[in-house]
């Protein structure tokens, strides 16, 4: 079954996976650092020596499922898009929103996507729209962090976290969800952080 890959960059990688991770047709999501300046990055790399990484979700999904206009829209519900270099307690400029494709097809879905949302604000829309250059996957501990730690610090309410569970909590529900998960075709961290410290025993 044909899967495809976008990076999405929505502040702390944490909550933004175990967010991405609970909409059906993604079947794969893990945390990195995109777009830098150098190669191999640490997480003390990106958050104390202006690597110019941003943390990021990769996405892997399958568009007979899920399109990929859908999961934008989803992923910017949760996110502030006019928000520059912050979400939520998070500063810095590896917290920037950030929408980094592979397939150059999806450039036109993307544009498209932000042009409607911007319709909704009056402020600018601040997620950045770029090829991948490159992307580092980051640590194993932060790796499904909030499945681990649940209790931890995270920009995204935690009722988004189980939205999915009930279509009619979807703000706008595709064709996905009234399908019941048919298929869509017919023959179918720290600086500026608040409150985000690593636990001793993983370091």
């Amino acid at each position: 079954m044909e899967r495809k890959e976008i990076y999405l960059a929505g502040g702390c990688f944490w909550g933004t996976e175990k967010y991405l991770k609970s909409i059906p047709g993604v079947k794969m999501t893990e945390v990195g650092y995109a777009n830098g300046i150098i190669p191999n990055p640490s997480y003390e790399d990106v958050c104390h020596r202006n690597t110019g990484h941003a943390e990021t979700v990769r996405v892997k999904y399958e568009p007979k499922y899920i399109t990929l206009t859908h999961l934008l829209n989803l992923f910017l519900q949760v996110i502030d898009p006019t928000s520059v270099n912050r979400q939520g307690n998070d500063i810095g400029n590896q917290y920037r929103t950030g929408i980094y494709y592979v397939d150059p097809k999806d450039e036109t879905i993307i544009l498209a996507a932000i042009t409607e949302l911007q319709k909704k604000y009056d402020k600018r829309i601040a997620v950045e729209i770029k090829p991948l250059k490159n992307y580092y996957p980051a640590e194993e501990y932060h790796q499904d962090y909030l499945t681990k730690n649940p209790n931890s610090y995270c920009h995204i309410e935690k009722d988004a976290f189980d939205r999915h569970a009930n279509p009619l909590s979807i703000r706008r529900p595709p064709l996905l969800y009234q399908q019941r998960l048919a298929p869509l075709h017919p023959q179918g961290k720290y600086g500026g952080r608040g409150v985000r410290e690593i636990p001793a025993n993983i370091r």
